[in-house]
C-alpha cells in the first residue's frame, strides 16, 4: 500500500455498507489479499461478504485490538463523507492504532498529519499518516498536451457522482489487459490512488490546475501504454462537482468515453434542503458530454457502464438491455456481467484511430 507492505485494517465504523463505505469497497475488490479485517462495531461478528457483497470471509471486527490479533498492522479510512471531514467517533480508532506504531491512510478533505495528537502519536511510536488527498504543491496548466499522446485516451463520465466510475475504468482496464492491450488506469480520487499506489486526488486540488494535474498524469500513463483509462469524478450535470468533471473531461482530453449511471437512480444525490434534481436520460446524457468535449477535442460516448447493485439478477438484465436500447450503445454492469462489451467498444476505438494514422 503506497509502497509499503502492509496488513490493513479498513475503519468503517457504523457504515461498513456498499452505499457509505466507497473507498473499503474499492479496496476490498481491488487489493482483497492486503485485508486482514474491518472495523465496524455495529457489524462485528459478520463477514465483508456478508456486509457488501464481496471480500468472502475476511471478518468485522469491533476494535482496533481485535483487528491486530488478526495481524493487522496499518488502518485505513474506508470512508469519505461529504465534505470530507473527521468525524468525531473515528479519532479513538485512529489514536490507537497510531500508538501501536501502525501507518494510518487517509482520503479526507482534513489532513491528519495537520492534527496536532495525531502527528504527536505518529512521532513519538514510529507510524506514519498518508493523506493522500493532500494535492502537490505544483501548479500545472493545462494546454490540451494529452491530444499529443499516441495512446487511446478513455475517460470514465457519469450521471452523478457515486456511480461506478472508477470501478468501470478498472474492470475496462483489466479485460483489456487480458486480451493482451497495454491499458493504464489514472486515478483522480482517494480510492483510486489506495488501489493504483499513485495519482492524485483532483477534488483537493484549486481550481485553476486540476487539467493540469490531468494532464501530466494521462500524459505519464501513456509512455506505456496503448490505452489509458482515466477515473472520472463527479458529473457535469451535478450542481455541486460540474467544476471537477469537466476540469477532467478538458484536462484528459479523451477521444472516448465510457459513460457510467447506477441503474434505479432518479434523482442526483445533493444536499437533502435543495431543490431535488433529475437524472437526465442517458440518450441526453451521451450528447451532452459529446458537446462538452468537443470544446477541447471531439469525443464519442463509446459504451455505457451500469451499476445494478440494488437490483436482483433479472431487473438488472432488463436495465443493461434498456440501456443499450435507448443510447444505440453497447452496454453492460461491468462488475456483474463482465466489461467485455466495453473492451470491445474501446477496441474498436482504437483500431478505428489507428486507421487515421498517417501512411494509413
Amino acid at each position: 500500500m503506497l509502497g509499503a507492505r502492509k496488513r490493513i485494517a479498513l475503519l468503517a465504523e457504523g457504515h461498513f455498507t456498499p452505499a457509505d463505505a466507497k473507498t473499503a469497497v474499492g479496496v476490498l475488490r481491488y487489493r482483497p489479499r492486503e485485508v486482514a479485517a474491518i472495523l465496524d462495531s455495529a457489524r462485528a461478528g459478520r463477514t465483508a461478504e456478508a456486509c457488501v457483497g464481496l471480500g468472502g470471509a475476511t471478518p468485522v471486527v469491533a476494535s482496533v485490538a481485535d483487528a491486530a490479533a488478526l495481524g493487522a498492522d496499518a488502518l485505513l479510512l474506508g470512508i469519505a463523507p461529504q465534505g470530507g471531514g473527521l468525524p468525531h467517533a473515528w479519532r479513538p480508532p485512529i489514536a490507537d492504532a497510531l500508538s501501536r506504531g501502525w501507518d494510518v491512510f487517509a482520503g479526507l478533505h482534513v489532513f491528519l498529519g495537520d492534527d496536532p495528537e495525531f502527528a504527536a502519536l505518529a512521532a513519538a511510536h514510529g507510524g506514519r499518516l498518508h493523506d493522500v488527498r493532500r494535492p502537490p504543491a505544483r501548479r500545472p496548466i493545462a494546454a490540451r498536451r494529452a491530444m499529443e499522446t499516441g495512446a487511446l485516451v478513455v475517460l470514465t463520465v457519469g450521471s452523478d457522482c457515486n456511480v461506478g466510475k472508477m470501478t468501470a475504468a478498472l474492470e475496462v482496464r483489466d479485460e483489456l489487459q487480458r486480451r493482451g492491450v497495454r491499458a493504464a488506469f489514472v486515478a483522480t480520487g482517494q480510492t483510486g490512488i489506495f488501489i493504483a499506489d499513485e495519482g492524485v486526488a483532483v477534488d483537493a486540488v484549486a481550481a485553476d490546475f486540476v487539467a493540469g494535474f490531468t494532464e501530466e498524469m494521462v500524459l505519464a500513463a501513456a509512455r506505456d501504454a496503448d490505452v489509458v483509462l482515466v477515473e472520472g469524478q463527479g458529473s457535469i450535470v451535478h450542481p455541486g462537482y460540474s467544476g471537477v468533471a469537466l476540469s477532467l473531461l478538458h484536462g484528459a482530453c479523451p477521444e472516448a468515453m465510457i459513460l457510467c449511471h447506477e441503474a434505479g437512480r432518479a434523482l442526483l444525490r445533493i444536499a437533502e434542503d435543495a431543490e431535488p434534481m433529475p437524472v437526465l436520460p442517458l440518450a441526453d446524457l451521451v450528447t451532452e458530454h459529446e458537446r462538452a468535449a468537443d470544446w477541447m477535442r471531439p469525443a464519442t460516448v463509446v459504451g455505457v457502464a451500469l451499476n445494478t447493485r440494488t437490483l436482483a439478477e433479472e431487473a438488472a438484465r432488463q436495465a443493461v438491455t434498456h440501456a443499450g436500447q435507448s443510447t444505440g450503445l453497447p452496454a453492460t454492469d461491468p462488475v456483474r456481467f463482465g466489461a467485455g462489451p466495453l473492451a470491445d467498444a474501446v477496441v474498436r476505438a482504437l483500431e478505428e484511430r489507428a486507421s487515421r494514422a498517417p501512411g494509413r
